[in-house]
């Protein structure tokens, strides 16, 4: 690795993986069996990446004291059958080997329980080129509701690639409010969960499209750092 290639840290579920249904079907599947209101499949969509705890009390309106039980249900779901409905987004997999190859380490930060994270990476085969993988605490329950949000699981990843500065790739609005926190620029995807306009709102530094915009943007960054060095080492030569 040289000094002017950016680490990246990457969200999970709408940026690296669709979920293809997995977590929305559990969701459904969950609130069905416990006879509570399944929401439309647009607030259903929302609740990808946020916690989970707040998207079932805050966007399912799920009672408190059912909470816990909502999310063992989901969990049972998805463990059976949502991983295997999940699928890479395109160029995803050709991105992380190009960047294995040329040397760039990158992490994963995601606020799906750290245990589930790598169980999906390693499903896909790609687990190996991540130098940490970051998530939220297994215990879910709304007592542990004060565990680590996506500013300390982006913090987290970033002490771990022992690398300043990185670039954060992501997907909705917490994956840029987490990077800002810790002093990180943003590059939003167009094809996961955000509405129109959210990435925008929130911050990013620029919306790509495809894998091969995102590499690009990547490589402009490396650009950047490597003209700012550069500037360092003339300014302090004089």
């Amino acid at each position: 690795m040289t000094q002017t290639t950016v680490p990246v840290i990457f969200d999970l579920d709408g940026t690296l993986v669709d979920p293809a249904g997995g977590i929305t079907g559990g969701i459904s599947a969950a609130l069905g069996e416990m006879g509570l209101p399944v929401p439309e499949q647009s607030v259903l969509d929302a609740m990808v990446g946020p916690k989970l705890s707040d998207s079932l009390q805050h966007m399912a309106l799920v009672p408190g004291d059912l909470v816990d039980e909502a999310i063992e249900r989901y969990r049972a779901h998805y463990r059976a059958t949502g991983i295997a409905q999940s699928k890479l987004y395109p160029g995803i997999r050709a991105l992380l080997e190009f960047f294995s190859e040329s040397g760039r380490p990158v992490a994963v930060a995601t606020q799906k329980p750290q245990g589930i994270a790598r169980l999906v990476l390693e499903h896909h085969g790609i687990d190996t080129f991540f130098v940490s993988i970051r998530g939220a605490s297994d215990d879910e329950s709304v007592a542990a509701n004060s565990a680590p949000g996506k500013v300390e699981i982006v913090g987290a990843a970033l002490a771990d690639l022992h690398s300043q500065p990185a670039v954060m790739v992501g997907d909705r609005h917490q994956d840029v409010a987490g990077a800002m926190a810790n002093g990180l620029d943003c590059i939003g995807v167009s094809w996961g969960f955000a509405p129109h306009g959210e990435l925008e709102e929130a911050g990013a530094v620029a919306i790509v499209k495809t894998a091969v915009e995102l590499r690009k943007k990547i490589e402009e960054l490396d650009a950047v750092r490597a003209a700012a060095l550069s500037e360092v080492r003339n300014d302090g030569a004089v």
